[in-house]
């Protein structure tokens, strides 16, 4: 199926624009950090045109009209959303779609997380879901997007293709996105001034028009009558820059430096200033600059107007973090004053232990051997779908007035894939009963779901996850190293450290994989993952020794981070790749890792019982 939507895309620092008198609903969308384009509710986007209609050049406050998005605003020349508690910056788009698609007639779908609260699916999968609804299709496979998914709507519900797991979604209506015709200029350079257009009486913009004003008073004063040849700009501040009261000196970690810095009102810092080179003072209106000030020392003691409040802001320079409410209020009083913003780095996660000598590294105690190798799959002849699905299931004579969870039909009436599969023996009233859990279904819809798995010979009961044989993956062919370090995960000072190491090279996709006979690619590989060296996770290990064998840790598909299609990605088994800190959430320390994995183990159908055979 056909993406929906795409419509004309934001470049950075510019408004996207639908074609000259074309009408287009307006979808504001922000990129979280799997690359994935996630919509604004309606409300929040006819919010933001409100005041793109006013002022294009501004901000948006987006807690004006959701109180949970209160520390969000939204600056329209750098299209950028700024969480101003932590400093945390995000790319936004201006998106447009069809007036008749499903954004605008107010129809949002969502699917249920495992909070039991409803998420928004992504837009153009909302389209993609709301058009197969109107053309009253029983069902939609997702992955032609990229997503291993099934719609059921008869049950309104989503199966995970490969783990059969089902979740329920819904559709409900929802306030219209905005309508837009024709073009809409784009956004202009942010003058250094006060703004033009009327004032918000909100709190935080008067704190924010009253800076800019004030801050632009002091540069011009200074300007004029402290600085008449130019500024220098570097890339780094000059350390924590706290103004003593009735000075011209900052006081400067480690010591005390003259003229690194003006005070301004609400703590927005004026940048530091210098004359070597005679260099023209340049414009200080564009938002956030690749890099933050920091001026050479002057000869000459600034002066500072009376009455303007100091504000104490931790080291700039590196040598020490910045609490992240400073940061985010410092960034946002900054930008709205016309100021160069300093926000802070994130810290880079610790990937990898210290250097390990091949005399330290040691195997698993209680692990055989310290390799594992996987070849291509060879599909067992002489088992077709229809032998695998009367293996495991005992037919049912006078079956129960209830409903097949697959099709959604009655039990007592004929399947819902009548009609859409036809074979040979199975009629498509015929009900059967598994056998361990006794859960009862169709044949042709057995049938169906094990068609659209991965033939491997196995059946998964889609209500109890109960799995009948051996399941197996797709993984490509690849290694599995695994060794003892000498050194400490977070959490886990006592034990040292179990180190996997995965690695696939690209290849070519066999008849279980998405696309036979196209080139896959492996990206990221060797991947080093971790486990404490105690009793849990030796277990762990050796489980996921068996499910690398059974080909489950990776497969093909979609990657969630970079969208990449025909890639290895991991198959729903979560692993640990960060040695020394937990940045990302997949590092240490985590209390509930080992337990979560061993539930994705059994889930995947490696259990313990598996070690005991």
């Amino acid at each position: 199926m056909a993406r929906q939507g795409s419509g004309a895309m934001l470049a950075s620092g510019g408004l996207g624009f639908p074609p000259q008198n074309l009408a287009r609903v307006v979808v504001w969308e922000w990129l979280n950090e799997h690359g994935r384009w996630r919509p604004y509710s309606a409300a929040v986007c006819h919010h933001i045109e409100n005041v793109l209609k006013e002022d294009a050049r501004g901000s948006v406050v987006l807690g004006q009209v959701d109180v949970q998005l209160a520390p969000y605003v939204i600056d329209l020349q750098s299209m950028h959303q700024f969480r101003q508690d932590t400093g945390t910056m995000r790319p936004v788009r201006r998106n447009f779609y069809d007036p008749s698609s499903a954004p605008g007639k107010g129809i949002v779908w969502e699917w249920e997380n495992d909070n039991s609260s409803w998420t928004p699916y992504d837009m153009d999968i909302c389209i993609t879901i709301q058009n197969a609804y109107e053309k009253q299709h029983p069902w939609l496979d997702l992955s032609s997007l990229g997503f291993c998914y099934l719609i059921y709507f008869s049950s309104m519900s989503q199966m995970n293709r490969q783990t059969q797991r089902k979740r329920r979604l819904r559709r409900r209506m929802d306030l219209a996105y905005p309508l837009t015709m024709g073009s809409i200029p784009k956004s202009q350079s942010w003058p250094v001034g006060t703004s033009t257009g009327t004032p918000c009486s909100c709190p935080q913009c008067l704190l924010v028009n009253s800076t800019r004003a004030a801050s632009n008073a002091i540069l011009a004063s200074q300007r004029r009558k402290l600085y008449p040849g130019a500024v220098r700009q570097s890339s780094t501040f000059a350390g924590t820059a706290l103004w003593p009261v009735g000075t011209g000196t900052v006081a400067v970690a480690g010591g005390t430096t003259k003229g690194e810095g003006l005070r301004v009102p609400g703590g927005a810092f004026a940048p530091s200033q210098s004359v070597p080179g005679g260099v023209p003072l340049p414009g200080l209106n564009n938002l956030n600059r690749p890099g933050t000030q920091r001026g050479a020392g002057l000869g000459t003691r600034a002066t500072v107007p009376p009455g303007v409040p100091a504000l104490p802001v931790k080291n700039l320079n590196g040598t020490g973090p910045i609490h992240p409410a400073l940061a985010g209020m410092t960034g946002i009083l900054m930008c709205a004053a016309g100021l160069p913003v300093c926000l802070t780095r994130a810290p880079k996660p610790i990937l990898h232990p210290p250097p390990v000598s091949k005399s330290d590294i040691k195997p698993v105690p209680g692990v055989n051997g310290i390799c594992r190798k996987t070849k291509k799959k060879h599909l067992k002849k002489s088992k077709t779908p229809e032998d695998v699905v009367r293996r495991y299931i005992q037919k049912v004579k006078n079956p129960p007035d209830e409903d097949c969870t697959i099709c959604m039909e009655r039990l007592v009436t004929s399947s819902g894939y009548e009609g859409i599969l036809s074979h040979r023996g199975i009629k498509p009233e015929l009900v059967g009963k598994l056998g361990k859990c006794g859960h009862m279904y169709h044949l042709l819809c057995l049938l169906a779901m094990y068609n659209n798995g991965n033939k491997d010979g196995s059946l998964q009961c889609p209500t109890c996850k109960a799995i009948y044989g051996e399941k197996t993956g797709t993984q490509p062919p690849g290694k599995m190293e695994f060794h003892l370090i000498p050194h400490s995960l977070p959490g886990y000072t006592d034990s040292k450290t179990i180190r996997i190491v995965y690695d696939i090279p690209t290849g070519i996709q066999g008849p279980e994989h998405p696309n036979p006979g196209k080139k896959f690619t492996a990206r990221g590989f060797p991947r080093h993952c971790y486990l404490p060296d105690n009793e849990k996770g030796r277990k762990v290990l050796k489980l996921l020794i068996v499910a690398w064998d059974r080909r489950l840790i990776f497969t093909i598909g979609t990657s969630n981070t970079t969208g990449e299609s025909d890639t290895v990605v991991w198959n729903e088994i979560h692993h640990k790749t960060e040695f020394g800190s937990n940045l990302t959430g997949h590092g240490y320390p985590d209390p509930n890792y080992l337990d979560n994995v061993l539930a994705e183990l059994l889930a995947q159908g490696v259990s313990e019982a598996t070690l005991k055979d």
